[in-house]
């Protein structure tokens, strides 16, 4: 089967180029439940163009993205099983939230005269409006050896039963891990493949956790985990990543 989709400028990570976590989870979102039961990679070949005609080839266990004969990316199931860290509470991490990279007003920033260090992106961008962008603020917290983000995402998002469609967890997940390595005074460069596991439904309007922490690094390959927690202290899903990017 072959799908057409667009991937909209609301959906931008980097400058005119689609979220990587946005992108993943759009190609997982075409495995059956089954065979994303365990856990789907999805690697990221080329930059996501926004607004033009994307060619999804779903097939048996497998789904890769094109534009013209450029692979974009691919997503197959893969068992993933990762220790996950106790999180900071909602409360401890919104009391931390001023201190988020992504609302720095000194730190060096993808786009200039924006606000924080990811000024556009749909995960983490603080010029991107409520309702428009998730606005994921990660940020240190103390006792915690990572970082965390207070999230009570919008009802914009939600779908008709006011669950998160798969598309905007594996989004939400996306930058806390590369705010883990920044944490540390480390600047990754692009997300190159993520690996997420979607263990319970997420409704929107509720006081969500997500934290990210740091894995490894070989060479300019930055491995973090990363986890999305409900108001009631739940693991809903978790990933891991590799980022690409300066040794």
């Amino acid at each position: 089967m072959q799908v057409t989709v667009e991937v909209a400028t609301q959906y931008q990570g980097p400058p005119q180029s689609g979220n990587g976590g946005y992108v993943s989870g759009l190609l997982a979102s075409y495995l059956s439940p089954q065979q994303a039961a365990q856990g789907v990679e999805v690697t990221l070949r080329a930059p996501t163009p926004l607004n033009v005609p994307i060619n999804v080839e779903v097939e048996s266990a497998r789904t890769a993205a094109y534009v013209g004969d450029v692979l974009i990316g691919e997503a197959l199931p893969r068992d993933l099983e990762l220790r996950v860290p106790q999180p900071p509470t909602f409360a401890r991490a919104l009391a931390a939230q001023a201190y988020s990279p992504a609302l720095d007003p000194t730190i060096e920033n993808v786009v200039s005269g924006g606000t924080g260090f990811h000024p556009v992106c749909f995960c983490c961008g603080a010029d991107v409006a409520v309702g428009q962008g998730l606005r994921v603020f990660a940020s240190s917290v103390s006792g915690f050896d990572g970082v965390a983000a207070a999230w009570c995402p919008d009802t914009a998002f939600a779908d008709a039963a006011g669950l998160l469609p798969t598309e905007i967890i594996w989004a939400a997940l996306d930058c806390p891990g590369q705010f883990a390595f920044l944490n540390k005074g480390i600047r990754t460069g692009l997300l190159g493949r993520i690996t997420a596991r979607l263990l319970r439904p997420v409704a929107a309007n509720e006081q969500l956790v997500i934290s990210g922490w740091c894995l490894d690094i070989e060479g300019k390959k930055h491995f973090a985990g990363t986890a999305l927690f409900n108001q009631r202290g739940e693991c809903c899903a978790y990933s891991k990543q590799v980022w690409i990017g300066r040794r």
